[in-house]
């Protein structure tokens, strides 16, 4: 570097020490622009091609030229759209609670009882969240599919076959889903002051009583992060919600399976269908997003300790 370039740098960091705020502004503005250009941009011409008639869509700019409702309600009504949606809820909302619920009696193991092996178990949990889930597909699909035999003796006992229902999707999700639930469980619950669960436990409450009674009442913010995680990340998911169902809405078909048919029809049928499948993710968002801040905040604490 020669002593012109590095005079230029060193003024330019003294500049950056006495000058904090102008740097900050010069920094964030920038990168709130990149970001909102690689993020959000995508989303508003998605938008602005929802609600753009077809015949309009080759002279489509920055802002519609022409603006209709019509493509929603063709996708809501005259197409399987709610019915996939409401599948999609039902299979997300309940391999959520299933989670949560599993997850908040192994993290509650992990996080606030010592055992041989447990670290060693905790990280072979969180390793599992790092398996790609093709790895598991064809024993999982044998297995639900009825194909998985077991002779006990005289009696043979055959998996049962659930392909076509909620517990197609919603089981392997689970298994998929669990292993981060339960390290946010895990790190939430081990915050938790023992002293606390003694006084419930002084006080006759069993293990299990002062779990629901002191322990997940002081770490919503945790159970809800790993709630929406879990959510969003089974309503969005494709490879086994397109595999472990023939696509039929009555045949418990998720949201993708309407997303996928929509490709055969017009473009703006398409964004308008993806954009109603937007919704539920960001009133999820919305309605979680003050426990997300506590959890944020939590973890900022709990790092200075």
């Amino acid at each position: 570097m020669s002593g012109d370039e590095s005079g230029v740098f060193v003024r330019g960091v003294r500049h950056a020490i006495e000058y904090p705020n102008l740097t900050y502004r010069l920094l964030f503005y920038p990168l709130v622009g990149f970001v909102c250009l690689v993020f959000l941009f995508p989303l508003y011409w998605l938008f602005v091609l929802s609600v753009t008639p077809d015949a309009a869509v080759a002279e489509l700019g920055a802002l519609p030229n022409e603006v209709t409702l019509n493509n929603y309600l063709v996708v809501l009504f005259g197409t399987s759209f709610l019915r996939h949606l409401f599948n999609g809820l039902v299979i997300a909302g309940g391999t959520t609670v299933f989670v949560v619920f599993v997850g908040s009696l192994v993290g509650y193991a992990f996080g606030r009882l010592e055992f041989p092996g447990r670290r060693l178990l905790l990280l072979l949990t969180l390793g599992l969240a790092y398996v790609p889930p093709v790895a598991f597909f064809l024993p999982v699909y044998r297995l639900l599919t009825g194909n998985v035999s077991l002779s006990l003796g005289s009696i043979v006992v055959t998996s049962p076959n659930v392909y076509n229902t909620p517990l197609s999707v919603g089981l392997p999700l689970s298994a998929l889903t669990m292993p981060l639930a339960i390290f946010i469980l895990t790190a939430f619950f081990r915050q938790i002051p023992d002293t606390l669960e003694d006084a419930a436990r002084v006080e006759g409450a069993t293990r299990l009583g002062a779990l629901v009674r002191v322990v997940m009442p002081l770490s919503k913010p945790g159970i809800a992060t790993a709630g929406v995680f879990t959510f969003i990340q089974v309503y969005n998911e494709f490879f086994y919600s397109f595999l472990m169902t023939d696509g039929d809405a009555s045949s418990w078909a998720p949201l993708i399976w309407a997303l996928y048919d929509l490709r055969l029809s017009l473009a703006v049928f398409g964004a308008a269908g993806s954009i109603l499948g937007l919704l539920p993710v960001v009133v999820i968002l919305l309605l979680a997003n003050e426990r997300f801040i506590e959890s944020a905040e939590a973890g900022v604490a709990t790092r200075l300790e």
